[in-house]
């Protein structure tokens, strides 16, 4: 679905990614970890166009779409789902998925799109008069991630999910991120919270310095002593 070949970018002058090169499967859910300032985030903004790319490749579906904006990585079926919470407070669950759509150049199509899914959120159905500020922070995440697939995409890209949920809550935006999956979505996501994702990831990407240091089943990066003492906090089993 996406690969980076050797990709080096930053922000001006200064350089995050040094050479950065994997290949993640269509259909799967791929994770990526690393230390502060590894990079991680950085990956995203490059495959979506929001930095610059001095040199490298990234190919989508075997297309180069290399320094391509983000309207045009939207009209190729990329989402990306920034960190935080990326909502209208005072807006109601309707009218924040419409803003998911507000680009789009058919809005006939937006809607039947929103009706599609708000049936995969039943949830976000319940509650689309109510503002997005008095929902939990698992169903504000679901609202985000229910708005980035009005354009149908093939590839999410969903920096930290997890931040600033409870342990159930986390459960619940994974278990929806693993439907989505299920229904065919790739989605490269990216996780603090490491062993969870992993957990429930198919793949496992390891960063350090801007570069590729590890690329791997995420269950067998599980088992792996050194990534288990860097950022498991502790061996999760022997290799």
């Amino acid at each position: 679905m996406i690969e980076l070949k050797d990709v080096y970018g930053g922000y001006g002058q200064i350089t995050i990614l040094n050479g950065v090169s994997f290949s993640i499967p269509k259909g799967s859910i791929t994770t990526i970890i690393g230390p502060n300032g590894a990079g991680k985030s950085t990956v995203f903004k490059a495959i979506f166009g929001l930095l610059t790319i001095h040199s490298g490749q990234v190919i989508l579906d075997g297309k180069d779409v290399t320094r391509q904006t983000p309207r045009q990585m939207i009209s190729h079926g990329v989402t990306y789902v920034p960190q935080g919470r990326n909502i209208v407070p005072q807006l109601s669950v309707y009218h924040n998925l419409e803003l998911g759509g507000i680009t789009a150049p058919d809005q006939a199509l937006v809607r039947r799109r929103i009706e599609v899914v708000m049936d995969q959120f039943p949830m976000l159905r319940q509650f689309r008069d109510r503002k997005a500020i008095e929902l939990s922070g698992g169903q504000q995440k679901q609202l985000e991630v229910a708005r980035a697939l009005l354009l149908d995409p093939k590839l999410i890209l969903i920096d930290e999910p997890s931040i600033g949920l409870s342990p159930n809550l986390v459960q619940e935006v994974f278990r929806t991120l693993i439907r989505l999956r299920d229904q065919g979505v790739t989605i490269l996501m990216v996780e603090q919270n490491a062993k969870a994702a992993l957990a429930m990831s198919d793949y496992g990407l390891v960063l350090e310095l801007g570069q590729t240091r590890m690329h791997d089943e995420a269950a067998r990066l599980l088992r792996d002593p050194r990534v288990g003492q860097l950022f498991l906090g502790g061996h999760v089993a022997e290799a």
